[in-house]
Parts: C-alpha cells; structure tokens; sequence
C-alpha cells in the first residue's frame, strides 16, 4: 500500500486494537501472543487487509445512497 492510501489509526486505538489480537488469540486458540506477534499481525491486517474492507464499505455506501436517491424520485407529483 502505498504511503499516500495508508490507513492512519490514532495510538490509542492502534494500541486497542492489538489488544484485541491478543485477547483473541488467547480466548480462541489458548495462544498467548507476545506484543511483536501482535503487532505483526495488526500490520499485515491493515497494510494488506484493511483496503478491501475500506473499499467494500465504499461501495456499500455508495450503492445505499443511490438506492436511496433512487427513491427520492418516486415521491415526486404529477
């Protein structure tokens, strides 16, 4: 992902969320992950992951409003 597409996430919640990678692991699989493990993992999430996710929200968005303008025309009157 290119510098200028790279998610930026505040420290507080870059921090949160590894956290819950780490409670995951440990409430789903029984592994106690170390901070690098952790942290690895969020990296490769949002640097490979996280755009797809972003992209689909997008889309989903997109298609929700043009549905909805869509819509706004069957109010008019005749």
């Amino acid at each position: 992902m290119s510098k200028k597409n790279k998610i930026e996430i505040p420290k507080e919640k870059r921090e949160e969320m590894i956290s819950k990678i780490k409670n995951y692991f440990l409430n789903e699989r029984d592994e106690e992950l170390g901070d690098l493990a952790s942290i690895m993992i969020f990296d490769f999430i949002t640097e490979e992951l996280a755009a797809e996710f972003y992209n689909q929200g997008v889309y989903d968005s997109y298609k929700y409003m043009n549905d909805i303008c869509e819509d706004l025309l069957s109010i008019q009157k005749y």
